[in-house]
């Protein structure tokens, strides 16, 4: 079992830049490939960024890509999503998820455990 805990979300203007964190309880975090995905109000949820188990690779979705990095502390039992140059349409709640694999799936069905959210808006 994972249990996930995110933070940093809030209100920023467009062009500004947010740090979600999310915190990992167990020991095995560092097995698990993790994610963020994020949910506009009325809509799906869509992929935003994922990382593998070690770090080594990154996935963007191309509407976030050279704006939003993806990192982990595995001694911190922590994931991080830098967000810059923030626009309007990045308003979502975020959410962190994490799956015991070696490369992660951008389709959210595929992933194991997930946090409850934070809230990101972006005013224009």
């Amino acid at each position: 079992q994972v249990q996930l805990v995110e933070s940093g979300g809030g209100l920023v203007q467009a062009g500004g830049s947010l740090r979600l964190s999310c915190a990992a309880s167990g020991r095995t975090f560092s097995a698990y490939a993790m994610g963020w995905f994020r949910q506009p109000a009325g809509k799906e949820r869509e992929f935003v960024a994922a990382i593998t188990w070690n770090g080594f690779n990154t996935y963007y979705a191309d509407s976030v890509k050279g704006r939003f990095t993806i990192s982990r502390d595995n001694a911190k039992n922590t994931v991080y999503l830098q967000m810059n140059s923030l626009k309007p349409e990045d308003t979502a709640v975020y959410y962190c998820a994490a799956d015991w694999v070696n490369i992660p799936d951008t389709r959210a069905d595929e992933w194991d455990y997930w946090g409850q959210g934070t809230q990101v808006t972006v005013s224009s």
